[in-house]
């Protein structure tokens, strides 16, 4: 279905793998794993027909459904079920059918009624031949499975939240028939429900998947064979296994490296030890020389023990001073066409204060949010703005970024108090270094944009920032360097997460739950609503 021949992948300048081949077949469920900025999303790209590869060529056989962690923007007057239909080519069916329909209402004379007849025969012929109305139902129930209210399907898409939107696109994916599916962290935005449907719509997929997530629990229950990616020696690792094996083959392989490796060191110690003590004779000086040759062979056979892989330093601003409420809201409401999503919010952040906000996808949580960092305007209310208020908006599109940039030239416009040495060593510190400074924010990957998204708040003074969603995108070790920032930042936080462990290192004292806008001391009670957010 896909072959991958002697491929090169770059980013710039940088090379991310080298020479890589491998084919993936009917039945293959391939996770695609290793750090941030590895190359996964990069690759997918390549796969997908978005990008080219650098080297080499990528043949593909039968048809690919790709979902891009940033999807591309749907015809935001088109509704959702035509959306999701759209990738059979059922919408446009459906469209003439209703034409059709309509013409035959208004037919007048035997020979109108006889064409409108005619061409109402035509256009069911085309519906059934595309699933007709067992195809509607299918989409519907692949709607349902990733949480989409039945409501939403009359809507337009662009009355929907991001969350929302992004669900509308897996739909498509999944409804698509595709041979092959190439899905990029497809359980961001969903909530605990919709993740356990999706693994089991995944785990009896019978086509080509490759798949990249975070979310161990869906590799586990999903993947036959695990690709990691290893950007130190541009190479992919193939496991031909399930998750839970290729762990433990991973460990057990770093075991037997590092036995290797000790034992071949400790032997050559010896060898170099005998050989200092022969080489100050002109008689054993020769076989001085060739015991050396021999430990640096010993040495040269085995694999050096693997360092640990860099990790990014997460800060967060120390905040400036501000009054005892820095932030607050008064009545906010805010429709998308007739669909309100606030409805009279009253808000009030304290000085150090740390809120969760709470409720399904759709219910307002990332309008909230938008509206308090002032990207947004509410229909109704306004946003108090305290003394000495400082503000730092996290968003979970990124849309802080501005992707036409370099990494340098966005952090610099966030802190345009740095010098760009100091540019250059904040972004050294969220692992920016050497040419990474200098490629546009558009190609980041998930991760990497959200790394960058908060480096620039590190400098930026804010008393109150507002999270949405901050450990989407990230590999284990940087989502812990994020949550060990929210848990020690001393400012105020207004939080938007479905992430438990996110919740344990905000230790929030209030919960808003939407979308009716109520607010109460936290208490663990409220833990049911965070994995439906």
């Amino acid at each position: 279905m896909i072959t991958v021949r002697g491929i090169d992948v770059r980013v710039g300048a940088r090379l991310l793998l080298s020479d890589v081949s491998f084919h993936i077949a009917p039945g293959d469920r391939i996770g695609l794993v290793g750090r941030n900025g590895a190359g996964k999303t990069t690759l997918m790209k390549v796969l997908a027909e978005r990008l080219p590869p650098a080297a080499g060529a990528v043949t593909r056989n039968g048809t690919l459904g790709h979902l891009a962690q940033d999807p591309g923007a749907a015809d935001p007057a088109v509704t959702v079920t035509d959306r999701i239909l759209s990738a059979r080519g059922l919408d446009e069916a459906v469209a003439a059918l209703r034409a059709a329909e309509a013409a035959m209402a208004a037919a007048e004379g035997a020979a109108a009624q006889e064409r409108a007849m005619a061409a109402y025969a035509r256009a069911d012929d085309l519906f059934q031949a595309r699933g007709g109305y067992a195809a509607e139902a299918e989409a519907a129930r692949v709607a349902a499975g990733l949480g989409l209210p039945e409501r939403s399907l009359r809507q337009p898409v662009g009355d929907l939240s991001g969350g929302q939107r992004r669900r509308v696109e897996l739909a498509r994916i999944l409804f698509s028939q595709h041979d092959t599916l190439l899905l990029d962290e497809p359980t961001n935005h969903l909530d605990a429900d919709s993740v356990a449907w999706l693994r089991g719509y995944l785990a009896g997929w019978q086509g080509g998947l490759v798949l990249i997530s975070h979310d161990t629990g869906l590799l586990a229950d999903t993947v036959n064979r695990v690709f990691h990616l290893d950007p130190r020696r541009a190479v992919i690792d193939v496991h031909n296994t399930g998750w839970r094996t290729y762990l433990a083959q991973r460990e057990a392989d770093e075991r037997r490296r590092t036995r290797e490796r000790a034992n071949a060191e400790r032997k050559a110690a010896s060898l170099r030890a005998q050989a200092d003590k022969m080489r100050s004779h002109v008689a054993t000086a020769t076989a001085a020389k060739n015991m050396d040759r021999r430990a640096e062979r010993m040495l040269a056979g085995t694999e050096p023990v693997r360092r640990g892989e860099k990790v990014a330093r997460i800060r967060l601003p120390e905040p400036a001073p501000c009054g005892r409420m820095p932030l607050g809201a008064v009545s906010l409401a805010k429709s998308y066409g007739p669909h309100r999503v606030l409805t009279g919010v009253d808000l009030a952040v304290d000085r150090g204060s740390r809120l969760v906000v709470l409720g399904l996808n759709g219910a307002g949580k990332t309008t909230l949010l938008r509206i308090l960092a002032g990207r947004e305007r509410p229909d109704a209310g306004r946003v108090v703005a305290g003394t000495g208020l400082r503000l730092g908006y996290f968003a979970q599109e990124h849309d802080t970024l501005d992707g036409a940039k370099s990494v340098r030239e966005n952090l610099a416009g966030a802190a345009p108090h740095l010098t760009d040495g100091e540019v250059r060593r904040v972004l050294g510190s969220f692992l920016f270094g050497g040419d990474d400074a200098d490629k546009p924010a558009a190609v980041l990957s998930g991760g990497e944009k959200t790394r960058l998204a908060l480096a620039g708040l590190v400098h930026s003074g804010a008393n109150v920032l507002l999270l949405d969603e901050p450990t989407n995108n990230l590999d284990q070790a940087s989502r812990g360097e994020v949550l060990g920032a929210v848990g020690t930042y001393p400012g105020a936080i207004v939080m938007v997460t479905h992430d438990e462990g996110a919740i344990d290192a905000l230790r929030p004292d209030r919960v808003l739950v939407l979308p009716d806008g109520v607010e109460d001391l936290w208490s663990p009670d409220y833990l049911g609503l965070v994995g439906l957010a």
